[in-house]
């Protein structure tokens, strides 16, 4: 199936998370143009659905693992899909762009859903990268080992670079973030969209050429912010992956889902930032 007999998908930003204390200077790399001030970070699980396929952007954490982190949870991802509609039941795929504790948590909420990780990115997970405290802080050993499970229980496979998730919806290794760190591009009726996830926290992430400080290739994180804007069919499709940006941008699904759930198939309220 081409591009254009390809399904347009319904997408979905879902907010389950935010972190309101978050200082800018701990949001960049480098502190060179950083003022000083609050530069909150909100988190997020997307969804597409087209037809009976129903595709799960990243998992979410607990509030167990968010609040154990300092962070304020706000809803379990799972339950929130109510605000859209659906149950953890009707996820088909889940696409986890990486394995860090807030993007892969509540696998067992979704029974149904075959899983998708990059191999570069389990292999990062459960090898030797991990006896360096530093990198392996990010993930969460009980996450870890329900990946393992649902692996040996026939539910997980693994790519090893770009691939078709189902027609209209594919797979893009950048890396950067982290080795297998993935984004995902949705045909929508508006073009072609892109979640960035974690290879995009901030739109000042790329407008400064900043990266976030939480990194394993300061090269690939640069490069990646190019390969976004090809992969979008323009700026205004490239959906950051922790911005509060994203929820004020884009129209709530419903009078009941403000602040909770961002259409993002739906053109953007106020324009985005430019990213070049």
């Amino acid at each position: 199936m081409n591009e254009h007999t390809a399904p347009n998908y319904a997408l979905f930003a879902i907010k389950y998370a935010h972190s309101p204390q978050r200082q800018a200077d701990e949001n960049f790399l480098t502190s060179q143009d950083v003022h000083d001030g609050p530069m909150p970070l909100d988190f997020f699980i997307w969804v597409a659905v087209a037809g009976e396929r129903v595709v799960l952007i990243d998992s979410g954490a607990d509030e167990a693992t968010c609040s154990r982190r300092g962070h304020t949870f706000l809803r379990n991802p799972a339950d929130a899909l109510q605000y859209i509609g659906l149950a953890p039941e009707d996820i088909t795929d889940l696409v986890v762009t990486h394995m860090h504790w807030d993007h892969m948590g509540n696998l067992e909420r979704f029974p149904n859903a075959q899983i998708l990780i990059h191999k570069q990115e389990i292999e990062h997970a459960t090898g030797c990268s991990m006896c360096h405290p530093m990198l392996r802080r990010p993930y969460d050993v009980e996450q870890v080992c329900d990946v393992i499970r649902a692996l040996y229980a026939g539910r997980v496979r693994f790519n090893k670079g770009d691939i078709e998730i189902a027609p209209g919806l594919t797979a893009h290794l950048i890396g950067g973030h982290t080795p297998g760190l993935q984004v995902v591009r949705v045909k929508t009726q508006r073009g072609n969209v892109v979640l960035a996830s974690d290879a995009l926290h901030f739109y000042a992430n790329a407008l400064q050429q900043n990266p976030f400080p939480i990194i394993v290739d300061v090269a690939d994180y640069l490069d990646g912010i190019t390969t976004l804007t090809q992969l979008a069919d323009s700026p205004q499709h490239i959906i950051s992956g922790h911005d509060p940006l994203v929820m004020t941008a884009f129209p709530a699904f419903s009078a009941e889902s403000e602040g909770i759930v961002a259409q993002l198939d739906k053109p953007p309220l106020n324009p985005l930032p430019v990213i070049s």
